[in-house]
């Protein structure tokens, strides 16, 4: 239907900075934007995607929410579709001259054929941008010669009447620079505001068979989408996921909604589902992967301003919640759940009429708990849950790449077939999974399954989570009639159980979460079991994540105690618990991959609940992995030697560090060693760091040969201390203080103080019990900058040893 001859002609594309072409975005729902333009006479550009080209209309003042009001808009000649997001100038004696600002963006939804529409010239639509939003009229008036002119005006509805936009916004939408800025070529401003909060667990709610109503209870809609914390202040958005993954790339296309929030920082909480007039799981599924568009609905704050909100009742979050969004415009992007106060019965059969979720009842007095409680109660329409793919079953129709799923929970530390499903797949669904589920072949079922029901199945290890619709589960806990709905990312494997809905009440728990096989013993001889590392992990949380947190971590894992089998795992895996976050990093190769973060002590008890006994950190933290906050030199003795010969190297160490004026700290590995570290600023690369460890270490093998060694090789350590500085380097990694060690015993890495190393007998001093009944706080050291001064003199004290 488009062409863009016309601007073609127009234009001198070796002089103006305007894009000649483009191709569609693959979003699910057509683009839109109005860009300011300050040519001849300032305007407002509309433009609106479709069939290959961007409609364009110049609206002569303006867009207005005045449903009264009748704006001009001049048909203009059809824009390609990388015009959407233009931003810039167009310089002097080219067609159009003047600067240009993103002022909105977003999607359009024709309510009636576009086709039909153009030609009959009344186009009725619905615009879901950051400022402009609800229903809009484009009526052509009759007019002589070549000039189309149109009329905008603004269907009466719950946005009508706002505050003129005009007015309102005069920065761009996406930079946030103003015309002035823009003309003068100045960078995109950053987002200002006050400390961007972290991540925080959050409240889950029990599934109940009835509606739970009465005084002092309100109700929400359920909605059919991913849980998201959305993280606001410096720095601009984060939106993270219920178990704390940071998906803000996925859903880039939401944050310029959120700019015009009332607050300097909050963390709120809500739920993102489909935008645009889509419904549905799958829909919000194809949207995920398309780009676009979303929807927020926001219905809980946990803090503002860098105040903690969450002991407040439910009533007074709701008033700060109400105040935050009150700036967004009404049927935004980013919108308030509604409250629904009043005949809860009556609104939950229309919603179940409707096709919707069900409602969730909140306690209005309740506090806001990072767990799952009966403060909220979800009712759902139909039976839903998630369901962890253990395989799949051949066709026999060509083209399908399998006939059904076979479905299952995680029991104790093993899985528990459930059924299949075998419907609700369209071709790229079912393409999307075969390639997701080919990598993660396995030759045997991860759980007990009939022969009669294994006939064909192909197995996989249990890492996929999807959403399935089912009628009921028989007595024997297979799903009948089930639909496939779509792959929960958000939700790890391992945390879907039957009946995963309610509270556990029986299984011990550690931080809240629940911990599998208790009693299982994993220190024999101490008799430590699988509950007391995670105990001790949830009470010794306030002393390890200071130095656990924001560095990449790695975790040495024992499912089975230290009698069995055990692996050192630095990449994340998909079926991984709650409150272990992914981080993304580039490795020397160029590629990327996932690790793992820990911030709360959920995360510490999630990884003990999952086997793992040691935390090994990076000696950098995520923000800056360039530039690293610690220096660490682990002497590790020969066999034979005594802990004796070890502290005396380590105090040497100290000594010689305080010579180039560096204060450190020693850490009793829980092994047969200690490490000696100085915390640094972080002014110096990875390159100057490794650089000092190895002079320094150099220097000791200098002054004295038969004491120390700096290399790995075993031949060379014979009768010495192997002096390791090969662990400060990126992607190295040192145990981290407070972790338990993997040695009988269930000894503990713990940081002591020099005058309390003189009478320390040995590095494995502390066990579990002993770390837990420690009161002694350690005043470790400022950190210090390793400039190249220090390198300087350093390379000098080895020159006069040699």
């Amino acid at each position: 239907m488009g062409s863009l001859d016309r601007y073609l002609e127009m234009r001198d594309f070796a002089q103006t900075p305007e894009p000649d072409g483009g191709t569609a975005s693959g979003h699910l729902a057509p683009r839109y934007s109005i860009q300011k333009h300050d040519a001849t006479r300032t305007h407002f550009d509309l433009r609106l995607e479709w069939e290959g080209v961007l409609l364009s209309w110049a609206i002569t003042k303006g867009p207005s929410f005045d449903p009264g009001e009748k704006r001009l808009a001049v048909r203009t000649e059809d824009h390609p579709l990388d015009y959407l997001t233009f931003e810039g100038t167009i310089p002097k004696d080219n067609y159009g001259a003047g600067t240009v600002m993103l002022w909105d963006l977003g999607h359009w939804q024709p309510l009636i054929p576009v086709g039909k529409a153009l030609k009959k010239g009344h186009l009725h639509l619905r615009l879901h941008g950051a400022r402009l939003t609800g229903e809009w009229h484009l009526i052509r008036m009759k007019t002589e010669g070549k000039r189309e002119n149109w009329l905008l005006t603004k269907a009466e509805d719950a946005a009508s009447g706002a505050r003129d936009p005009v007015a309102r916004y005069r920065r761009s939408v996406i930079s946030q620079r103003t015309m002035r800025e823009i003309a003068a070529d100045k960078p995109p401003v950053e987002t200002q505001g006050g400390k961007r909060p972290g991540f925080a667990k959050p409240q889950l709610a029990t599934l109940s068979d009835k509606m739970v109503a009465g005084e002092g209870w309100w109700h929400e809609l359920k909605f059919d989408g991913y849980r998201a914390l959305i993280a606001l202040g410096d720095g601009g958005p984060r939106v993270f996921t219920r178990n704390g993954n940071d998906w803000t790339d996925r859903f880039e296309g939401l944050l310029p909604a959120l700019a015009e929030t009332d607050c300097d920082s909050a963390l709120i909480d809500g739920e993102i589902v489909a935008g645009a007039g889509l419904d549905g799981f799958s829909e919000l599924q194809k949207a995920i992967t398309a780009g676009g568009p979303f929807r927020f609905y926001g219905f809980d704050i946990l803090s503002r301003d860098g105040e903690d909100l969450r002991k407040a009742p439910l009533s007074e979050r709701r008033e700060v919640l109400e105040e935050v969004m009150k700036p967004l415009p009404a049927l935004g992007p980013a919108q308030l759940s509604p409250v629904i106060s009043k005949d809860p019965e009556g609104a939950f059969e229309t919603i179940c009429k409707a096709g919707g979720e069900g409602l969730i009842a909140k306690r209005i007095d309740a506090p806001y708990r990072g767990t799952r409680s009966k403060s909220w109660m979800k009712v759902k329409c139909e039976r839903r849950d998630e369901f962890v793919i253990l395989g799949w079953q051949e066709s026999d129709k060509r083209g399908r790449p399998f006939a059904s799923l076979a479905l299952g929970t995680a029991e104790g530390d093993g899985w528990r077939y459930i059924g299949k499903v075998g419907t609700g797949f369209d071709e790229d669904q079912a393409e999307a999974l075969a390639k997701a589920m080919k990598p993660l072949a396995r030759k045997t079922a991860p759980a007990d399954v009939e022969a009669s029901e294994a006939k064909g199945m192909h197995w996989i290890t249990p890492e996929l989570v999807a959403e399935i619709r089912y009628a009921e589960r028989t007595g024997g806990d297979r799903l009948r009639h089930a639909v496939f709905l779509g792959l929960r990312e958000d939700k790890p494997a391992r945390t879907v159980r039957l009946d995963n809905d309610a509270p556990s009440e029986e299984r011990p728990n550690g931080a809240g979460i629940g911990i599998s096989s208790p009693e299982r013993v994993v220190f024999e001889g101490a008799g430590y079991t699988k509950l007391d590392v995670a105990r001790y992990y949830e009470a010794m949380a306030d002393r390890i994540l200071p130095h656990l947190a924001e560095h990449p971590v790695s975790l040495l894992r024992l499912p089975e105690g230290l009698g069995g089998e055990r692996f050192f795992q630095k990449h994340a895996g998909r079926g991984f618990p709650d409150g272990i976050a992914n981080v993304e990093i580039t490795e020397s190769d160029g590629k990327t991959a996932q690790y793992m973060m820990i911030r709360t002590a959920e995360g510490l008890v999630a990884a003990a609940q999952m086997g793992t006994i040691e935390f090994h950190i990076w000696g950098s933290r995520v923000d800056r992995l360039e530039r690293p906050d610690r220096l660490v030199f682990d002497l590790d003795p020969d066999e034979g030697l005594d802990f004796a010969g070890v502290k005396d190297a380590a105090f040497e160490i100290r000594d010689l560090l305080a010579e180039l004026d560096m204060p450190s700290w020693p850490l009793l590995s829980g092994g047969k060693g200690i490490h000696v570290t100085v915390p640094l600023r972080r002014s110096a690369g990875w390159d100057t760091v490794r650089l000092f460890a190895r002079v320094f270490s150099h220097l000791l093998v200098a002054r004295s040969p038969k004491r120390y060694t700096a290399e790995m090789s075993k031949s060379k350590r014979k009768g010495r201390i192997f002096v390791d500085w090969l662990r400060n380097g990126e992607g190295a990694t040192a145990i981290a203080p407070y972790s338990l060690r993997a040695r009988p015993g269930a000894p503990v890495a713990m940081p002591v103080s020099w005058d309390e190393l003189k009478k320390v007998r040995k590095a494995n001093a502390f066990d579990l019990g002993a770390a837990l009944e420690r009161d002694a706080e350690i005043a470790f050291p400022d950190a210090v900058s390793i400039s190249q001064g220090r390198v300087d003199k350093l390379k000098d004290m080895l020159d006069a040893s040699e």
